[in-house]
Order: C-alpha cells, then sequence, then structure tokens
C-alpha cells in the first residue's frame, strides 16, 4: 500500500488533516480515531499517525473531498480545546508506530514469538496494522517534463509511476509512464499476435447460433432513428442517477490543438465501439465482465494507446474483438460499427449517455475505476461543451457504415490491407479507405477476406494458409 502526501495543521479546538489521495474512489473512505492513534484508508493508500496529543470522535468532525484536487480534508476536535500539539511538521516522527521513536534493541527474546512446543502457526494471518510507511516525496517538475504522457488529450503523466502494481489488472501495458506511444503500438501488437487463437474463431465462425441470436439485439439507441441531430438530441432522456452524476462533475474547458482535438475524438470512437459490443454481447444488461470486456477491446483504455486516422481505430478495435473476448465473429465488429455510427449521428446528448452508462461500469469495479479519472470523467465534461456533436470528416466515414445496400459485413479498411498481397483466391480491395460488403450468408468470404487482411499486415498468415485449404 501507498502512503499519501499530507500535512497536519491546527486552531485552539481543532486538528486539521489534508491527505492527498488522487485517483481514488470517492465513495469508499475508512477511518479509524482513538485518542492519539488515526488511521485512514482508500485503496491503494493507506496512513497510519501516532499523534502528538490526542482527539475525540463527538459528532463535531467533519471531513470534505475535493475530486478534481484529489484533496481529503479532515477537521477532528481535540480533546482538550485550547491544547497546542507540539511537532505536526515532523512527518516522519508521526509515521512511526506507537512505541517505536526510540532505538530497537540489539537483542530480542525470540522465545514466545514464534512456534513453541509444536504449537503450529495460525493459517490466517491478520492484517499487518503496523505496515511500514515512508515520507512522500512529490515528483518533480523536471522529472514529470521526462515521463509519457497518455490520458484524455495526453495530458496526464505520472499517474502510475506509484501506482503501477495496484493498477496491473487495469491495463496491459507496463511502466506506461516510461514507454513512448510508437513502443506501447508495438507491444499492443505483438501481444494480440501472440494471443490469435484460429481454432477459436474458426469455431465461432460455424458454430454461430447464438451469435446471430446477438445479432438481432436491438440496443436503446435503436429506437432514436432522428430525422436531425437536434431530433435525436430531444429524444435522449436521462435517469435520475445520471443527473446526478452529471451534477457531480466539475465544469472546466479544455485547451486543446488541432491534432490533439483530433486524438480525443478518434479515442472516443474506440472507447464508444468497445462499449456497443459490450452493451450487444450482454443484450443490455451489465455484468461482472463488463468493466473488463470494454477496456480489453479498446486499445486507448488498455494500452493508452493514440490513433492518428479512423481506419487505425477500426482496424485496432478488429483484431482485439478477434483476440480476446468470448464471441469472436467478424460480424459483431460489423454491428458495433454500425452501433457506433447511429449514436454518433443522434447527437452528443446520446453520446453522453453511452459515457454515463461507461463511467458506472468503472466506477463499480475495484480496479477499472482509474480510467474514469483518466479518461471518462474528462470526456463527459467536454463532450458537453463541444459545438457540434461530431467532425464532419469524422461522421461522414462512420455514416458511410449505415448503408443499407448490403446488410451484411461492412468495415472501413485501409489501403494496406489489400488483399492482393495475400491469398489469390480472394479479391482485392479498393485502394483508398474502402467499405467492404460481403453478403451476410457469404460466411466463406468472409473469412477470406478478414483473415488475409491480417495476413497483408503480416499478423496470422498461417492462420490465413489453413483457412484457404478449408474452405477451398
Amino acid at each position: 500500500m501507498l502512503t499519501p502526501a499530507f500535512e497536519l495543521s491546527q486552531d485552539p479546538a481543532f486538528l486539521i488533516l489534508t491527505i492527498r489521495v488522487p485517483y481514488t474512489r470517492t465513495s469508499e473512505f475508512d477511518l479509524y480515531i482513538d485518542g492519539d492513534d488515526f488511521k485512514f484508508y482508500a485503496k491503494p493508500y493507506f496512513l497510519r499517525l501516532t499523534l502528538p496529543g490526542k482527539i475525540v470522535e463527538d459528532g463535531r468532525e467533519k471531513a470534505t473531498f475535493d475530486i478534481d484536487k484529489g484533496l481529503f480534508t479532515l477537521r477532528v476536535p481535540k480533546e482538550t480545546a485550547g491544547e497546542h500539539f507540539e511537532g505536526l511538521q515532523m512527518l516522519t516522527s508521526l509515521l512511526a508506530p506507537k512505541g517505536s521513536r526510540s532505538a530497537k534493541p540489539l537483542v530480542e527474546d525470540m522465545a514466545c514469538s514464534g512456534i513453541m512446543d509444536g504449537e503450529e502457526e495460525d493459517d490466517e494471518d491478520e492484517f499487518d496494522w503496523q505496515v511500514e510507511q515512508e515520507v512522500y516525496m512529490d515528483t518533480s517538475e523536471e522529472q514529470l517534463k521526462e515521463l509519457q504522457k497518455y490520458g484524455f488529450g495526453s495530458q496526464r503523466s505520472g499517474v502510475f509511476t506509484r501506482l503501477q502494481e495496484e493498477l496491473s489488472d487495469v491495463i496491459d501495458i507496463r511502466n506506461p509512464d516510461g514507454t513512448t506511444a510508437s513502443e506501447r503500438r508495438r507491444k499492443r501488437l505483438d501481444a494480440e499476435t501472440s494471443i490469435f487463437c484460429p481454432d477459436h474463431y474458426l469455431a465461432d465462425l460455424f458454430e454461430d447460433e447464438e451469435i446471430q441470436g446477438l445479432l438481432k439485439f436491438r440496443p436503446w439507441w435503436s429506437d432514436l432513428c432522428p430525422d436531425s441531430i437536434r431530433q435525436g438530441e430531444a429524444a435522449v432522456s436521462f435517469t435520475d442517477d445520471e443527473k446526478e452524476q452529471l451534477r457531480k462533475f466539475t465544469n472546466h474547458s479544455y485547451i486543446l490543438d488541432k491534432k490533439s482535438r483530433f486524438q480525443v475524438w478518434l479515442s472516443l470512437v474506440d472507447i464508444i465501439l468497445a462499449y456497443c459490443y459490450e452493451l450487444r454481447t450482454t443484450e443490455g444488461e451489465h455484468n461482472v465482465e463488463s468493466p473488463w470486456t470494454i477496456r480489453k477491446l479498446s486499445g486507448t483504455l488498455c494500452w493508452l494507446e493514440t490513433y492518428s486516422s479512423l481506419q487505425e481505430v477500426l482496424v485496432s478495435f478488429g483484431r482485439r474483438v478477434l483476440c480476446y473476448p468470448l464471441y469472436r465473429h467478424f460480424s459483431l465488429v460489423s454491428a458495433a460499427v454500425q452501433d457506433a455510427a447511429q449514436i454518433f449521428q443522434s447527437g452528443k446528448a446520446c453520446v453522453l449517455k453511452c459515457l454515463l452508462d461507461i463511467h458506472k461500469v468503472f466506477r463499480e469495479n475495484e480496479p477499472a475505476y482509474i480510467l474514469n479519472d483518466l479518461y471518462i470523467t474528462d470526456y463527459c465534461v467536454w463532450i458537453q461543451r463541444i459545438g457540434a456533436a461530431v467532425p464532419v470528416g469524422l461522421s461522414v466515414s462512420l455514416q458511410q457504415t449505415k448503408r443499407t445496400e448490403s446488410p451484411g459485413l461492412e468495415c472501413s479498411l485501409s489501403s494496406a490491407y489489400a488483399l492482393s498481397r495475400s491469398s489469390s483466391t480472394v479479391k482485392p480491395l479498393e485502394n483508398s479507405i474502402s467499405l467492404i460488403s460481403v453478403s451476410q450468408g457469404d460466411e466463406t468470404a468472409e473469412g477470406h477476406l478478414w483473415l488475409s487482411a491480417f495476413q497483408s499486415a503480416s499478423l496470422f498468415p498461417s492462420t490465413a494458409v489453413h483457412w484457404s485449404q478449408m474452405s477451398a
């Protein structure tokens, strides 16, 4: 556990404790007050102090939490009003366990401290409230400049410097503060290559009865069908819980240059795509796996990825759908793209409602809540402040996936995936970003298309050859 930064001050009647606990869940703080013994716990932070005077809980204590600054402030009454507490600036001494301010004896009697006369050690270890603590050291501005950027608009750094061990289950990249964006991408691609299972893919391709049922699911936004963005905005309603969460957000502006603003939009598409897949595969009922699915399918959330084009987002999402979740079928990629297109077409109120749902999913999950602080909360505030619902270029690209001429597989791929570089049994793709449609019943063409596209990217060459032999 981490020792947070803290300060102590006083007035004649109260002791004031200010504890810095960024990236914690605001609903989960534990306090223990007993005379000169004070304990504070908010995962992953733990603080234990031995105070120079006694404090009491008598109903006058008051606590506040500043979400933006991550500051927890507690005012606790002194047992004796007017008493002056000495040494509140001696932080190391305050951190020392009670009774340990003198040197330890050089020789200790261990006869009664361990196992005696065949006694067995208790199987259940009790929590060590005297865990070793260290004085918190802030990262200097010079050190922060050397760290890599990530989060909303690439405006965060240093978050994982001390929290890597506690947040290892949230993101896949190790040492993100010391890993460049290009290195993160390379490692993400390598991880996808190593984990892709052709047998799982082919099993879902041929035994797809359950998947076909998921494809028939109609998410809540499918009933909007607005004739205009304005009508779509009016059609979206928010629950009382969602309105309460909106009131809790802090309204502030975001300074983004043109490049950062475009990357923010692309990351938003990536997150919404992952959400669309999760909602469809759970048929609108989130479960304990929902936080994992959303963050795992989003390169933004799982690898702190930044994208430079829409096709990069779509290819990344498609790869991850075929590598990680329970259902690995390309028709689900197509369905998620179409769902995302409709969400953005329906206006920013529809996008905001999806973001609030994601925020709730992560808020209720122990490790994933950090993703709200890094991305989702900022998106919830930013999307309300923008003037337009979606950039024109991005809107057009997404709307293309809504064409009704072919109800089957649709996805945008770049010319880099020209199938002329792969299996000779498949026709090459069009140059530039192309809309590829395969009839819903032609699963052989579907398998050729997707696996050959991966082969041209040198991802699954052996799988593509194996598929060609099976479908011949």
